[in-house]
């Protein structure tokens, strides 16, 4: 490999400490992060646009001296604009689609001196909780080949798995940043509502549901890239609440005795798969042998409505904008233009109306205050991140013509993590089991409204109990 050969050793600040020091120019950085592209990405499809050209401008400008100076970067190729480079959000629809601004998350990815040299692949809209678009093909685990990424940002986090880079961009609005992270071994942080914004195009995504951050190898680099990035916009409709002292602080600091609920099973009250089980039980445990209070209980969970107002929220946001690559393209969206589970969730929508997406505001706002009473008792909620092994590729593709198993199987594999992301609540998919085929399964973390700093505090705990960082797939 040519640039620096110690790359895959650093997570993101420790390669930028290393520019500063003046051991590294951020073109080495970036040459290496390109010929790992080139050498690994044809094995797992995870870089879907190659900005090679844009980066090394980038750098002859002059990067600013931010916390990730010189460190190489990745967008999910979803909402997220970069001025001058194409955004397709996994669809053939938007096939050409270039960004005449940049979003604001990524004009402060850039002030943070990153260095941004691709996009990766994403489910059309990010509606999958695998990445397997139409217009790009699926990634591949780089755990297992034949098996899924997870999504909606699998791109990112099989990237980041297989050692192209340290962290990546990610966003998650029923899960997409904690079921890569679960899928591929990595750390991932849906941060509070609000924390990120999401401008200058939209004050919030599927009607504050959605928010954007990372996946890192490394719990530091989450909380410093959540330091670069956080805080509301001019003109933003809501903030989540004001941070005591930087995220960064919180690793290694102290928890304190934290009283800690854990459940191995759905919210429909079923069993998980034993690997998810084992997983929860082992790091229940560890959380004991820490000095943590530690007992079985969960919140009460009523699945069928969740998931009636979930698809009401999100149909309409789905609905809107076919309504509106429509008005740019000047004709009507036709079934054949989109993929065949994105066309029926948009054909629901219509069959819904204004009272059931108010009714559905409502449910996510009790949702909310039911798990606040939660926490009252509880400083953590402890759960599967996903209640099977990662799937194999093709077991959910949106162009499937199985409806019926396409939901019984996504119910079975994910119904954990949007919960959290109608609460609004931070939540983070830890690494700290393996399977016997040697595949991760994380474990999901979900703390107070707005308070990312304990969970902050408890991961850095937990890696440095059972440290992932050093666990790499065979590529």
């Amino acid at each position: 490999m040519s640039g620096f050969s110690d790359y895959g050793k650093y997570d993101g600040l420790g390669l930028a400490a290393l520019v500063k020091r003046g051991e590294v120019a951020p073109v080495e950085l970036l040459d290496e992060a390109i010929t790992r592209t080139e050498a690994i990405n044809p094995k797992i499809n995870a870089v879907i646009m190659k900005h090679y050209d844009e980066a090394r401008a980038q750098i002859a400008r002059g990067l600013p001296d931010g916390p990730f100076k010189g460190v190489p970067f990745l967008l999910k190729d979803l909402h997220l604009l970069l001025e001058g480079t194409i955004t397709t959000y996994g669809s053939a629809l938007y096939q050409g689609y270039r960004a005449g601004h940049n979003s604001t998350l990524t004009q402060r990815y850039l002030d943070a001196g990153l260095v941004i040299f691709g996009k990766t692949n994403s489910p059309e809209f990010g509606l999958a909780g695998t990445t397997e678009p139409r217009l790009y093909g699926p990634t591949r685990n780089p755990w297992n080949l034949a098996h899924s990424a997870g999504g909606s940002s699998g791109g990112a986090a099989a990237a980041v798995a297989a050692g192209i880079l340290p962290v990546a961009n990610a966003s998650d609005g029923g899960g997409s940043i904690r079921i890569p992270a679960s899928a591929c071994g990595l750390f991932g942080m849906k941060p509070t509502r609000g924390r990120t914004p999401m401008g200058p195009d939209r004050g919030e995504g599927w009607g504050g549901m959605s928010i954007a951050h990372v996946v890192s190898r490394s719990v530091r680099d989450s909380a410093a890239m959540l330091d670069a990035t956080a805080g509301d916009a001019p003109g933003d409709p809501y903030a989540a609440p004001a941070r005591a002292r930087p995220f960064l602080d919180e690793v290694g600091a102290p928890t304190g005795k934290l009283r800690i609920a854990f459940s191995t099973r759905r919210p429909n009250g079923t069993e998980s798969h034993p690997d998810v089980v084992t997983a929860v039980e082992e790091a229940a445990r560890l959380c004991e042998s820490l000095g943590h209070i530690v007992e079985e209980a969960a919140p009460e969970f009523d699945p069928e409505s969740m998931s009636k107002h979930q698809a009401t929220i999100v149909g309409a946001n789905v609905a809107l904008t076919l309504r509106q690559r429509a008005a740019q393209l000047g004709r009507e969206i036709a079934a054949d233009d989109v993929e065949h589970i994105t066309w029926l969730i948009a054909q629901a929508a219509g069959l819904r109306n204004s009272v059931d997406y108010a009714e559905g505001t409502l449910f996510m706002h009790r949702l909310g205050r039911q798990m606040a009473v939660f926490h009252e008792t509880y400083d953590v909620y402890l759960s599967p991140t996903l209640h099977l092994p990662p799937v194999e590729l093709g077991k959910l593709d949106m162009m499937g013509k199985d409806i019926a198993a396409y939901l019984r199987l996504s119910s079975d594999y994910m119904p954990g993590t949007a919960p959290f992301n109608m609460t609004g609540q931070p939540s983070m998919s830890v690494p700290l089991h393996w399977n016997a085929a040697g595949l991760p399964v994380g474990t999901m973390f979900t703390g107070r409204f707005g308070d990312e700093a304990t969970l902050f505090r408890l991961a850095a705990q937990l890696e440095e109990a059972k440290p992932w960082a050093d666990r790499r797939p065979a590529l």
